[in-house]
């Protein structure tokens, strides 16, 4: 089939056909990996930094992968691309792959045999020469859905990663990651932080640190504000500096936004100016560093918290060249603000799907 048979109506967030499925998640799977290839080679992490990142870069195209299977020959459900500006599934789609895989042992007993299935399908394609019937296509599909797809692998709204020594040239002593998907932009973010600890036992706190961080840390807010409520809260902690990286929004043609880039890619898509595989990601990195201490509270009760300098926010986009040219003729105010010129990656080409 080719892709140009691809329906995708500008007042529907919902993928609809296997086509549509394949499509998409060729699309976020080739930009998710340009886009870890381009933050090592334009220096958007540090070597550390690049490591978790790839790690949550990678959870998040299993669950993509896991969402691809479990709907292709599903004719009672669709998945939903989410309506604000963010491109990817929406988080409801996470929470229901999550909460279904709870109870995988309950459907996988009440799955048809694989070889029953085979035997079936080669006897209908063969013998009979007919198509197999897309209910059956959905049985087979769920047998690889619940006998390959692992719960513990699934994009979660909060994944805390694990509190190490800091890289010699970094501002404190310990780091540690975690990743969250904030619920009202629809995106996933990836944070650092790098910090002293002046407590007796690390080891004996990671547990008070990853449930701060869990309850403090897990949406999109002012980065000193998260930072601030961080360092009230564990006090033999001492953030020193914290970075979080806010992926998206991922600009393609499922995309139902208002951002301006979003736009000027489907209009040229429907103006048949641009492939309708055109598409581009928008990443912001924002970073906070302590720049001197204060007290607070009584005298009983005194707390050294840390003073936050200013937040730096920086906005970058990655695209393919013909997009990038396409979007300075469209969106030139958007492009004269970014922390660098437009980051070139790889044209997507899909003939068939």
């Amino acid at each position: 089939m080719s892709i140009n048979h691809i329906v995708t109506p500008l007042d529907s967030a919902y993928l609809d056909s296997k086509e549509q499925y394949v499509f998409y998640h060729k699309m976020v799977d080739f930009a998710l990996k340009e886009l870890i290839v381009s933050a090592q080679r334009e220096n958007l992490c540090t070597t550390q930094e690049l490591i978790f990142f790839k790690q949550y870069a990678d959870l998040l195209l299993y669950s993509i992968e896991a969402m691809r299977v479990k709907y292709m020959y599903d004719e009672e459900e669709n998945m939903k691309v989410d309506l604000t500006e963010s491109g990817f599934p929406n988080y409801l789609e996470f929470r229901y792959l999550f909460n279904d895989l709870s109870l995988k042992e309950n459907y996988v007993n009440k799955l048809k045999d694989v070889s029953e299935l085979q035997e079936e399908f080669l006897d209908t394609l063969l013998r009979k020469k007919e198509p197999i019937k897309k209910s059956r296509l959905f049985q087979a599909a769920s047998i690889v859905y619940y006998t390959s797809v692992e719960q513990k692998f699934i994009f979660n709204r909060f994944v805390q990663g694990k509190i190490i020594k800091a890289p010699e040239d970094s501002a404190a002593e310990f780091m540690t990651s975690w990743s969250f998907f904030d619920v009202g932009c629809n995106r996933p973010f990836v944070c650092y932080m790098y910090f002293d600890f002046e407590g007796t036992n690390i080891e004996a706190n990671k547990t008070q640190i990853y449930e701060v961080l869990k309850n403090t840390a897990d949406r999109e807010m002012n980065l000193d504000v998260m930072a601030y409520g961080i360092d009230r809260k564990l006090k033999d902690i001492k953030p020193k500096h914290i970075k979080r990286i806010d992926l998206g929004p991922f600009h393609n043609v499922f995309a139902k936004d208002e951002n301006q880039i979003t736009h000027a890619i489907l209009k040229n898509i429907a103006d048949k100016v641009v492939p309708l595989e055109s598409y581009a990601l928008s990443l912001s990195v924002d970073e906070v560093l302590s720049g001197s201490e204060f007290s607070e509270g009584g005298y009983f009760s005194k707390q050294t918290l840390q003073k936050w300098n200013d937040p730096i926010h920086k906005s970058y986009v990655l695209a393919p060249h013909r997009i990038i040219q396409l979007l300075y003729s469209k969106t030139p105010e958007i492009m004269n603000k970014l922390a660098k010129p437009p980051i070139q990656i790889a044209d997507l080409k899909i003939s068939k799907v």
